[in-house]
């Protein structure tokens, strides 16, 4: 009796320590599945976190703002008004630019006509010296010395003239022209058989301008 019992014992033993076994397992099955799940979760968050289209959603959900209608309306109103007063701005813009640009234009003509009236103040001193020149080269000697003498004179004048003509003086044309009185100062009317009627026939003293303007007037004989 007291050997059955003993195994009974033992028996009892072995299926109940088999049984404390599973239930200990179990117990840490149970007690890891909560780990599990929050891996699990933790996992789901950042796939959720880092799901492509999630920051354009955002960013559109951002932009979407709803306002009311009336604030809408003013908001409108003032941005009608801005670019209004953009556009006043720029044709006013455009017109000071118009304006500067006519301005610069205006200072440099009236410059450049001060230019030309202080050159033409200086030149028309020296213009009978020019002229004395020519007179000279008119009745030049044909031989000897005062051949020589006479192209010493000719070059002295071409010199003189090329200077002239370097700071913009240059001879009024008379050759072949017909009467200007803007150009040309009549001495004489004359009846010319070679000539038409106001036509320059001979010059007797040249006339000199520089640009538009006239420094000296040609004097000159015209065909009646």
């Amino acid at each position: 009796m007291t050997d059955r019992k003993q195994r009974k014992e033992k028996g009892t033993s072995q299926e109940t320590s088999p049984g404390e076994t599973v239930h200990s397992q179990e117990e840490a099955t149970t007690r890891q599945e909560p780990v599990v799940e929050s891996e699990q979760s933790s996992a789901g968050r950042k796939r959720r976190k880092h799901a492509p289209g999630t920051d354009e959603t955002s960013r559109e959900e951002m932009e979407m703002i709803s306002i009311p209608a009336q604030e809408y309306h003013t908001i409108q109103e003032e941005l009608d008004q801005v670019r209004v007063q953009a556009a006043e701005n720029m044709d006013g813009w455009r017109r000071e630019r118009a304006d500067f640009v006519n301005y610069k234009k205006r200072m440099e003509r009236d410059q450049q006509i001060m230019v030309q009236q202080i050159t033409a103040d200086v030149v028309k001193k020296y213009l009978e010296v020019l002229d004395d020149l020519e007179r000279s080269l008119q009745h030049r000697p044909q031989d000897g010395d005062g051949k020589a003498w006479a192209e010493g004179i000719e070059l002295i004048y071409r010199k003189l003239l090329n200077q002239l003509q370097m700071e913009g003086i240059q001879q009024i044309p008379v050759e072949n022209e017909i009467f200007d009185p803007l150009k040309h100062e009549a001495v004489t009317h004359e009846d010319s058989p070679d000539h038409e009627s106001g036509a320059i026939i001979a010059v007797l003293r040249q006339g000199y301008m520089i640009g538009d303007r006239v420094i000296r007037p040609a004097l000159v004989r015209v065909a009646r």
